[in-house]
């Protein structure tokens, strides 16, 4: 039983298995209706936020503004089309060049680089997205959870996210099987994948959303073809994405038919998806020399999977991290300057004048780009560093806490806020910015842990001691009994105990 759920996850594409060929579809047992799930929403996003938390500490999620907000962005437009769901969903990239994507409990969704690189059009990659929203909002992840429900939360969570970054991190057999031990103390069985009938649901209702979101319904078909025909003769290079998500001539011919029969909108990719992946070509770059050639040699051969300003942008960028920020400056003003409304040239602009040894051209570049696209994440976000680099910090907090109260934040938000609070002096305030980026992370003890710290400076002031009292029972109400007791027990951690005398 407990090996249920792992099993499971390895189904949908957790874990970058490699087996020797896909197991038949007519041996998987029918799993039910959706209304029969009952698990819980709650335990549901406990399990993936323990597992997003591991990965992240593993340094497996790809942690830069641009491509988090594209990646969420292309989630979101997704989601909105969605019937029925009450789930928040979070979208993020791994580091990882294997062709995959996956859905965690609590709708966490996962995106391999490799999976992006390998997508031709933005519909490709938004109809791999659809199809992982499908299986959330179909309840295919809660039902299996269910079937498992004698498996500890933390155990099983801790467990799937050992064996997901042993596998990504090419650890060997012998560290992975001892990961294992110690999380679960349980052997791995044979991989198997959803039935049939939910991988058929999945492709149904997320070409559905694809198409209502206003991407091309036959992306998803498309990209099934593509990496069918890529792979199918060659079963020792099949990429996870097929073994997890096992890709029949039945299924793309039903998939495309089903796809031909929805309008087909006039569509064009946004320049963010070039943009993004080019930004992650130079980031899955042996190194920044090695992405600098590659991208000037697609540039002198006009190769049709990359407009002209995606390649003059991803030679900018490595030319940054190469350390020749001076030429990469021209090439991002003219791409700036030709068209106004694409922020990554902004932002990147910015930042390369900072490097250069420019830094009045650097925050003037930034000021006038947050006048015109105020609030946005990452942009914000470099506008912020650069104004802690030159020792404005209280201005860095006050632009990043008006975004924190406009914008759900992210981790990156969260922890940058914290950092510019203590480097303006303001102490309390950064306990509780980091209380915020645990939460966001997953880690609920150590978000308790900077609350009880913000409520001991002296100095507090009534509001903001409810304010942070109110957030640390918030997240006491979320914690696991055992942990909630420890956390609490010693009188000197009662946030009221603790509490400076007033004269």
């Amino acid at each position: 039983m407990r090996l249920k759920f792992l099993i499971f996850c390895i189904a949908i594409g957790l874990l970058p298995w490699t087996v020797g060929a896909a197991p038949r579809l007519d041996d998987l047992p029918d799993i039910g209706s959706p209304s029969s799930a009952a698990l819980s929403r709650d335990r549901e996003d406990q399990i993936g936020r323990q597992i997003l938390r591991m990965l992240r500490d593993s340094g497996q999620i790809i942690d830069d503004p641009e491509i988090d907000e594209y990646v969420q962005m292309v989630g979101d437009r997704l989601v909105g089309h969605a019937q029925e769901t009450d789930y928040e969903f979070t979208f993020f990239a791994v580091d990882d060049p294997a062709i995959n994507a996956f859905a965690l409990p609590g709708g966490y969704i996962g995106v391999n680089s490799g999976l992006i690189l390998a997508s031709k059009t933005e519909s490709e990659l938004a109809g791999v997205l659809a199809h992982e929203i499908a299986h959330v909002t179909q309840k295919h992840i809660a039902r299996r959870i269910e079937a498992s429900n004698r498996t500890g939360l933390v155990s099983t969570a801790a467990m799937l996210a050992a064996i997901l970054i042993g596998a990504t991190s090419g650890a060997s057999a012998d560290a992975l099987q001892g990961a294992i031990a110690v999380t679960q103390g349980a052997a791995i069985q044979q991989q198997i994948n959803f039935t049939r009938s939910n991988e058929s649901e999945a492709d149904r209702v997320g070409i559905g959303i694809l198409a209502s979101a206003g991407f091309d319904p036959q992306g998803m078909p498309t990209f099934f073809e593509t990496m069918s025909r890529r792979y199918g003769l060659a079963a020792s290079q099949i990429p996870q994405f097929i073994l997890t998500h096992p890709v029949t001539s039945d299924r793309i011919a039903e998939s495309r038919e089903r796809a031909r029969k929805l309008p087909v909108p006039d569509v064009a990719d946004s320049p963010e998806y070039d943009l993004t992946r080019a930004r992650l070509e130079v980031l899955g770059a042996d190194t920044p020399a090695a992405a600098l050639s590659r991208f000037r040699k697609l540039a002198r051969s006009e190769n049709p999977d990359w407009s002209p300003d995606a390649l003059r942008y991803g030679e900018a960028i490595a030319l940054m991290r190469a350390g020749r920020p001076a030429e990469a400056v021209p090439l991002l003003e003219t791409l700036r300057d030709g068209n106004q409304n694409v922020i990554a040239y902004h932002g990147a602009l910015g930042q390369a004048q900072i490097q250069a040894q420019q830094p009045r051209e650097a925050m003037e570049t930034f000021r006038q780009a947050i006048g015109l696209f105020p609030r946005n994440v990452p942009l914000t976000i470099r506008y912020s560093q650069a104004l802690m680099r030159f020792g404005e910090p209280k201005e860095a907090h006050t632009v990043l806490l008006d975004l924190l109260n406009n914008v759900p934040p992210t981790p990156e938000q969260a922890r940058l806020i914290a950092l510019a609070a203590s480097a303006a002096g303001d102490t309390a305030d950064a306990y509780y910015y980091m209380s915020e980026y645990h939460v966001l992370n997953g880690n609920l003890p150590l978000a308790a842990d900077q609350l009880l710290l913000a409520l001991q400076v002296p100095d507090l002031g009534e509001v903001r001691r409810a304010r942070f009292k109110a957030r640390l029972d918030l997240i006491r109400e979320h914690m696991p009994e055992k942990r909630r007791r420890s956390v609490f027990d010693d009188p000197r951690q009662d946030p009221q105990a603790s509490r400076p005398r007033e004269s």
